[in-house]
């Protein structure tokens, strides 16, 4: 795998997935594609991604089998339903997985997939949303066997800025779970600062500048105190997919008996922030909350 020469299978062209298939595509990877809702292909098509009527059909041609899924049930019902990838895969292909499920869950679609046709499994769950997926800048965090990493090295550097190997199968995700518990808290946290300026009488749009090279700057503040003080809510990042991602760091923290209770509140308030009929917007709009 020295070169671009050899075939990629992309299961889940949706919001990450579709500017990351036709990425790889225009920089000379063979990119078969593969989603469940057909229209999503076409923008990825005509970048080049030549697309699969199954799951099956593209890791068939696919030396290494991407999956960028939404749920775990969608991770199943990919892998192991009916014309899946385990129905297509065999030793001498990689699954590699991009979607953030339950740590646990992760381990056993591996071994089942092992098991039954010898194929071996990567997590690498990603951070840095849309734009970032299209310009190669995401973050990426691995879990699974070193040499297959190795293998993949030329792929996941046209796919990410830094890729950081956390251990074995499902080690990247528990990474994950530490990155959406600190992004998460840290969205509510900002939200009630925007709150507290406001209320107080202080321009909250000169904080950034006030605190530039403190121990409270942070890409964080950088990236959504600007969108939370000029009430610029767009659906980049969709408040949906962070709670479902904070409900599932909630889940595993109470599987190895840890308290999270900073965690707790900030679950709270997406929650009611989801309630309040803004879970297609940016996570920014939190700050709705503390105004």
């Amino acid at each position: 795998m020295a070169s671009k020469s050899f075939s990629v299978a992309y299961i889940g062209v949706g919001l990450m997935g579709g500017p990351m298939s036709a990425r790889l595509a225009k920089l000379g990877w063979q990119v078969s594609a593969y989603d469940v809702a057909p229209e999503r292909l076409t923008a990825a098509a005509a970048a080049g991604v030549r697309t699969a009527t199954s799951a099956a059909e593209a890791a068939r041609v696919g030396e290494v089998v991407l999956l960028n899924l939404p749920t775990n049930d969608a991770v199943i019902s990919a892998v192991f339903g009916a014309n899946g990838v385990a129905s297509a895969v065999s030793a001498k292909q990689l699954v590699v997985d991009f979607s953030t499920i339950p740590v646990d869950e992760c381990r056993r679609h591996a071994e089942r997939l092992r098991e039954a046709t010898g194929c071996r499994w990567v997590d690498t769950p990603v951070s840095g949303g849309p734009p970032a997926s299209a310009a190669g800048s995401l973050t990426m965090m691995a879990g699974g066997e070193a040499a297959d990493l190795e293998r993949l090295a030329p792929l996941l550097k046209d796919i990410s800025a830094r890729c950081t190997h956390m251990g074995p199968v499902s080690a990247g995700l528990a990474a994950k779970m530490i990155n959406q518990l600190i992004v998460g808290v840290g969205h509510a946290m900002l939200g009630e600062a925007v709150g507290l300026c406001e209320k107080a009488g202080i321009d909250a749009a000169r904080i950034p500048e006030c605190l530039a090279g403190g121990y409270a700057d942070s890409n964080v503040m950088k990236a959504y105190w600007p969108r939370m003080v000029q009430r610029d809510f767009a659906p980049r990042g969709y408040v949906r997919q962070l709670l479902k991602d904070l409900e599932m760091v909630s889940a595993w923290a109470k599987s190895l008996h840890s308290r999270t209770p900073v965690m707790d509140s900030a679950l709270e308030a997406y929650r009611e922030l989801k309630k309040k009929g803004h879970s297609e917007l940016d996570t920014s709009a939190v700050v709705k909350l503390y105004l």
